[in-house]
């Protein structure tokens, strides 16, 4: 059954840049960014991003030339981020916890010209063998935007690609998924109003800014209600109760697991938030315990949860606080402009309350994989994103996710796709044979286990898997546990039955 949500909403700009100048001249001396303590007025911020601009043109680069963030959360961020696109160029946010043989794939085929990366990060970069056009690490972008260059507005479409992520894909290899202007301007439009984001507002996000979620909903979301927007380069369970009270903070957005672990924390319990007036969280599916212990806890404190896909911008439902507890296991109904419909494995539109695959449709939409038109021409049919969630509409709208994309693994909001680990464990002689699952874990939710077959018993120990792909894969994808067998089951067809493992972990 079809469910839309759409209703008017007037367009208050055409770029993702308009969003920062119309504050930047509306209310000039509202506070847009806090970062350590420092905070920077809309105006300020405008001055810096027109900088990072100018400077990219003085360097005579050009609409297309795709531009390399690899930076933790900071203000600097933000700043680059919208830097990059004033100037008509690219912005390519990277995950700053992926190994190397990962960002190799990604710096070439994205072609990227340019890095803005962390200093802490050089050791992982000094392992790639690429040739970079141009590489600024913090400090000289500091003394970039401190320096005389200046900007000359050029034009932008709105259907120009202002962004590409990489999102991990069912094939093994990350897909580049472009976003232009438009489906960005949309997207935060779509979420200021959904969470009802105030210019009074401060909004805490310690979750990154390289994610599609933390950038979009929260980043530019949170400065297209013209909020400030208070950062935290990583989530630190005391130092966020603390920022917390300090910054007087308003929304405080998160995964799953971080609210986990605040509960968990026994002095959680003296703190009042008395400014907090919202949780939000996404990701992850938050447990319905968590949800109840959030509102009991803080009853005063309205709690919604966000479901999208960075190929959505992410952008999809979202369930709001008066049905928190009342829709257990609902991610909501259908955000404004979009819609939501099931369909079967022919694509034909379901009735409610029957299960079949997710699909989107709205301004948000992605303009596609880059380099990559079969893959985009398999998940955008006719405008609407199959998203490879398998899920039903109940009669009243509301969506319930009853599987995720097939085999994929959620570790405290990083998703997690057996196949890119299977490849990795692959690469080792010894493995025969090899398949990844997830198992629960009290903190994380879910990790990655790796059950494997050899070639020849005892040729090699579970550590040293682990210990080889550590070196080829993020922390975060390595196998948490490593088992090995003497063969994995499988279908007359040859196809590892997960299934069966999923159940023998039980």
């Amino acid at each position: 059954m079809l469910k839309d949500n759409t209703v008017s909403i007037t367009s208050r700009s055409n770029l993702v840049t308009d969003i920062l100048k119309n504050h930047a001249v509306q209310t000039p001396q509202a506070t847009a960014l806090v970062f350590e303590g420092i905070e920077t007025s809309y105006d300020s911020l405008y001055t810096n991003v027109q900088k990072i601009a100018g400077y990219f043109q003085q360097k005579g680069y050009k609409k297309g030339d795709v531009i390399g963030l690899m930076l933790l959360n900071s203000d600097l961020f933000m700043t680059v981020y919208y830097g990059v696109q004033l100037a008509g160029l690219t912005i390519l946010p990277i995950n700053t916890k992926l190994a190397p043989p990962e960002l190799d794939y990604i710096f070439n085929h994205s072609e990227i010209k340019g890095l803005i990366y962390d200093e802490r990060l050089s050791e992982t970069i000094e392992q790639i063998d690429y040739d970079f056009e141009l590489k600024l690490n913090r400090q000289q972008v500091r003394e970039i935007i401190d320096g005389p260059n200046t900007f000359t507005p050029i034009e932008i479409d709105s259907q120009d690609t202002a962004s590409i992520l990489y999102t991990s894909g069912t094939t093994g290899r990350p897909k580049g998924v472009m976003l232009s202007h438009a489906n960005i301007v949309n997207a935060v439009e779509i979420w200021s109003e959904a969470l009802q984001y105030r210019p009074t507002d401060r909004v805490y996000i310690s979750i990154p800014l390289f994610h599609c979620a933390g950038l979009h909903v929260i980043g530019v979301g949170t400065m297209c209600g013209g909020a400030a927007l208070v950062i935290d380069e990583a989530f630190s369970p005391d130092r966020t109760l603390q920022n917390i009270t300090k910054e007087r903070v308003t929304i405080f957005t998160g995964v799953p697991t971080m609210y986990s672990i605040l509960l968990g924390k026994k002095d959680m319990a003296n703190y009042q938030f008395e400014h907090v007036r919202k949780f939000a969280y996404g990701s992850a599916p938050m447990p319905h315990e968590v949800i109840k212990q959030l509102k009991e806890s803080f009853p005063n404190i309205e709690i919604q949860n966000l479901y999208g896909q960075t190929e959505s911008t992410p952008g999809g439902t979202s369930l709001t606080d008066d049905a928190a507890l009342e829709r257990v296991g609902s991610v909501g109904k259908a955000l404004a402009r979009t819609q939501i419909k099931i369909v079967d494995i022919e694509g034909q539109e379901l009735p409610s309350n029957q299960v079949g695959e997710i699909c989107i449709k709205g301004p948000q939409i992605m303009k596609g994989y880059l380099k990559n038109e079969e893959e985009t021409k398999k998940v955008i049919i006719d405008g609407w994103l199959y998203t490879g969630d398998l899920g039903r509409l109940d009669d009243d709208g509301y969506l319930y996710i009853v599987d995720r994309k097939k085999d994929m693994i959620i570790r405290g909001g990083e998703n997690i796709y057996p196949i890119e680990v299977e490849n990795v464990l692959y690469q080792i002689p010894q493995v025969l044979d090899a398949a990844v699952i997830g198992i629960p874990h009290e903190v994380y939710g879910e990790v990655p286990k790796a059950i494997i077959a050899l070639v020849d018993e005892g040729s090699i120990t579970e550590q040293e898997v682990i210990d080889f792909a550590k070196t080829k894969l993020a922390k975060y994808k390595v196998p948490h546990i490593v088992e090995i067998v003497k063969d994995l089951p499988r279908n007359p067809s040859g196809k590892v039955l997960k299934h069966v493992l999923r159940e023998q972990q039980v």
